[in-house]
């Protein structure tokens, strides 16, 4: 069935991650309703609304990451490619610093 996709051990945890904080929301929005507010994104967000842009942000992270994974070892002169597990951390704390201060 999941064929297609090429499932490693990093991609397994980015969904995994996913899936753990659309359950997450789904309780604390059940035990705490959310309220509008303004942070440092140009409109009122509620949580939701922060999980969606965080998570389309982390993704543009790791789709950055993979695209300019080459290129990063003539600039940094390493010796292979940068691990993806620095764009999946890098995307983490993306995602928790607009689920924050969005």
């Amino acid at each position: 069935m999941f064929e297609w996709m090429a499932w490693t051990l990093p991609v397994a945890v980015f969904f995994t991650c996913i899936v753990l904080m659309l359950i997450g929301m789904t309780v604390w929005e059940l035990k705490s309703p959310t309220v509008m507010r303004k942070g440092f994104l140009p409109i009122e967000t509620t949580r939701g609304d922060r999980l969606f842009i965080g998570l389309l942000a982390a993704a543009y992270v790791n789709l950055a990451f993979v695209a300019m994974s080459e290129k990063m070892i003539t600039w940094f002169s390493l010796s292979e490619e940068p691990s993806v597990w620095l764009s999946l951390v890098v995307s983490m704390l993306v995602l928790a610093l607009i689920m924050k201060k969005g």
